[in-house]
């Protein structure tokens, strides 16, 4: 398939995990890339290895919770291609895993909140514009599943999923009839180097054990519900959270 043919694909934390594999699938499929990650080294080796498979792609370090960095790199992908067709927010932070409400320390709220909400937030606001003058754009948030059910010892990381569903839904909602939709991926837990450094191997264990399907979700799998939320057969869809859950939630 080639969804994306001619297309321009914005991605916030595009240089690892799910961001990377979102990227490699858009791109499979005919996008062309601007990748933001915080981690500049990484995101450089990220963007030749792509180069190597004919992705057309440019990398921009930017740490999402800049305003002004955010809003020059949206600037700069869209003289660059003249175009942002789909939005991706995959940058995010866990946070301690460890505290419980009364262990965790303000510094660490504020930070899970300053780079999943405020830096999602930033990116959203700097690409409406583009999206509005082409009367089209797909925008797909990374929330979790934690942000509808609140996992145990990560009240930071759970307050900030469930704080982008409500976002998510307001945009939908607010841009429902300029052909913008705005929609969110919540998946349960998905093995990738941050998830593993977060959790530990006891850790992964309790949250694989609260999956229906016994097995944490991959990378790809993730991906491919995005590639439709981002894609323009999603067309009558907004304001909606796609499970990606394994059966962990089903309401």
């Amino acid at each position: 398939m080639r969804r994306f043919a001619g297309q321009v694909a914005l991605i916030t934390g595009g240089a690892r995990g799910i961001g990377f594999g979102i990227a490699r699938r858009l791109s499979a499929e005919g996008a062309a890339l601007a990748l933001l990650d915080v981690a500049g080294e990484r995101l450089a080796r990220r963007g030749r290895e792509l180069a190597r498979r004919d992705a057309t792609v440019l990398t921009l370090p930017v740490n999402v919770t800049d305003r002004e960095a955010v809003e020059e790199a949206v600037g700069r992908v869209a003289e660059r291609f003249g175009r942002i067709d789909v939005l991706i927010t995959a940058a995010g932070i866990n946070g301690r895993t460890d505290a419980r409400t009364h262990e965790v320390l303000p510094a660490d709220f504020d930070r899970v909140l300053d780079v999943n909400l405020r830096g999602m937030f930033l990116c959203i606001r700097a690409v409406l514009p583009v999206m509005l003058a082409a009367n089209y754009g797909r925008i797909v948030n990374i929330a979790s599943i934690s942000g509808k059910v609140g996992n145990l010892r990560m009240l930071p990381y759970s307050t900030s999923k469930a704080a982008v569903i409500g976002m998510t839904k307001v945009i939908g909602k607010e841009y429902a009839a300029t052909g913008i939709t705005c929609n969110a991926i919540a998946p349960a837990l998905v093995r990738t180097p941050a998830t593993e450094q977060a959790h530990g191997e006891a850790g992964l264990r309790e949250l694989t054990a609260a999956i229906p399907m016994r097995r944490p979700g991959e990378i790809e799998e993730i991906a491919a519900v995005v590639a439709f939320a981002a894609s323009r057969e999603a067309s009558f869809t907004t304001g909606f959270v796609f499970d990606a859950s394994g059966g962990r939630a089903v309401y």
